[in-house]
């Protein structure tokens, strides 16, 4: 950031930076990337190839600079990742972590963003997440909470039922998160016991 200096009229009040703002394709052209394995999936190993830089992202107020026009100051420091993937497709992303994230980290990172993707489609299929229909704070964060210990509670259920097994080259675990709500409902829905299967005392049922 630099103070320019006007040639004629009013002094100029605010800093301006002293380059215009680039591409991040163009940032990143000339780097070379590094194979990444950041978990192992259904298939097996999850690799791509992943290159970073310390980079001011260009989000701020806009301002004018000199003859270049206006464009948006530069706001806090952050990674900017590219990935390239086997296809030849190239993907970028900024990221917030801190400055001495390794690469691996940062693959990682970006990656988990499809984890919480399948959950939150899970949770709004099968326990009700997009059920909620109030306007406060307070009542979305706790059907979110509920719907988050309901789904956590179910993918216990169902990987047990797997017998709790990572399998590499096979099909994900069965029985799948609908079969077991299901389960669960249909175990609810049945008639309480006559005797309790403890202490065999006979119970007595509300009219």
């Amino acid at each position: 950031m630099i103070f320019p200096v006007a040639g004629r009229g009013r002094p100029r009040q605010r800093h301006v930076p002293d380059q215009v703002s680039v591409a991040a394709e163009t940032i990143l052209a000339d780097l070379t990337g590094r194979s990444v394995t950041w978990r192992h999936g259904t298939k097996g190993r999850l690799r791509a190839r992943f290159c970073a830089l310390r980079v001011r992202m260009a989000d701020g107020p806009t301002q004018r600079i000199g003859t270049q026009g206006n464009q948006h100051l530069p706001g806090e420091a952050v990674w900017l990742v590219r990935e390239e993937r086997g296809s030849g497709e190239r993907k970028f992303y900024p990221s917030n972590l801190a400055a001495e994230a390794t690469l691996k980290r940062l693959a990682a990172t970006i990656k988990a963003r499809w984890i919480c993707k399948q959950a939150h489609h899970q949770m709004k299929e099968e326990v009700g997440l997009d059920h909620f229909e109030a306007r406060s704070w307070t009542g979305l964060h706790r059907r979110v909470l509920m719907t988050m210990m309901a789904n956590a509670f179910l993918q216990s259920r169902r990987l047990a039922a797997a017998g709790w097994k990572k399998r590499i080259a096979c099909p994900p675990p069965q029985p799948s998160m609908p079969a077991i709500r299901q389960a669960i409902l249909d175990h609810l829905s049945r008639p309480p016991p006559r005797r309790c299967p403890h202490c065999d005392v006979v119970l007595e049922l509300p009219p």
